[in-house]
């Protein structure tokens, strides 16, 4: 081959592309497949609509949690990944379409890479690239997944008081707290008015709006909403001033953020300082050599 690789090598590197081919063999067919079932789920929703069947539970749940119709290798990650609730949690907080099977191939597909390019670069064996190729191809995907819900949890706490306050004013003007939060979701920029969007459509399927409130929750994992949806809570059952209490929730928020910045602006001013002592007395005596 020219690349003075040992015959074994050579070998599992043969294998290694096979068995890339087939799985992308097998991944095409199976996305075929599941784009046929997603079309024949449609017509069927589209007839039961047009004659007045109303959707099950679980077709509501399945539309709101925008994925797709679950595929084989859907199924076959799901029976075999341990922790599966963590890892749809984790990646239901990115706000994609990413489903476990495909998170799963992700991973497989980037440590077959990984250790195809650590057997040509490197002199390793094969089971040492094997291990460190699975090191990579699980240890990336799972950083950029929690980079990316953390980008998108801070974009929506950012968001969420301009939010309350859309829904304070829309309270203050007569409206039920329903109609206030439909007309925030339509009027805030995403991720608030996608998470306020999907709402509206549970509510529209018949699904309680509290229940809708402690799904998004769980799915963002920002304590900020939870505090919201409390506070709905609380004044459902026990009544009192609903715009008041959502405006002081919303000038805590504000407060709480400005907090936050200021105490990182005070670490940042505290560590730039601590580099300039430090590099100080390295300064002086290369001034003084």
């Amino acid at each position: 081959m020219g690349l003075g690789l040992d015959p074994v090598t050579t070998i599992a590197i043969i294998c290694a592309f096979a068995v890339a081919l087939t799985f992308g063999i097998i991944s095409l067919a199976v996305a075929d497949n599941a784009a046929r079932r997603r079309f024949d789920r449609r017509v069927d929703a589209m007839r039961d609509r047009a004659q007045g069947v109303l959707p099950t539970e679980e077709a509501a749940t399945r539309s709101l949690s925008r994925q797709p119709g679950r595929s084989k290798i859907d199924r076959l990650a799901h029976d075999w990944l341990p922790r599966r609730d963590l890892l749809a949690a984790r990646l239901a907080r990115t706000g994609r379409p990413i489903s476990i099977g495909r998170y799963a191939a992700t991973c497989a597909g980037l440590t077959l890479l990984a250790t195809i390019g650590l057997l040509i670069a490197t002199r390793l064996g094969f089971v040492p690239s094997l291990l460190l190729g699975l090191l990579i191809g699980t240890a990336l995907p799972h950083l950029v997944i929690g980079r990316m819900g953390k980008r998108r949890q801070a974009a929506f706490i950012s968001l969420f008081p301009d939010a309350i306050d859309l829904i304070v004013r829309a309270v203050r003007s007569g409206l039920p707290v329903s109609e206030a939060i439909v007309g925030a979701g339509h009027e805030i920029r995403d991720p608030v008015g996608a998470e306020l969007r999907l709402v509206e459509n549970g509510m529209r399927l018949g699904r309680d709006l509290e229940g809708l409130l402690w799904d998004t929750a769980k799915r963002i994992d920002a304590p900020e909403f939870r505090f919201f949806v409390i506070a709905l809570s609380v004044q459902r059952e026990t009544g009192g001033n609903l715009a008041e209490t959502l405006a002081n929730l919303s000038d805590v928020l504000r407060r709480r953020k400005q907090m936050q910045a200021k105490a990182h602006a005070m670490a940042s001013e505290t560590r730039a300082t601590t580099m300039i002592l430090g590099g100080l007395p390295v300064a002086v005596s290369e001034c003084y050599r």
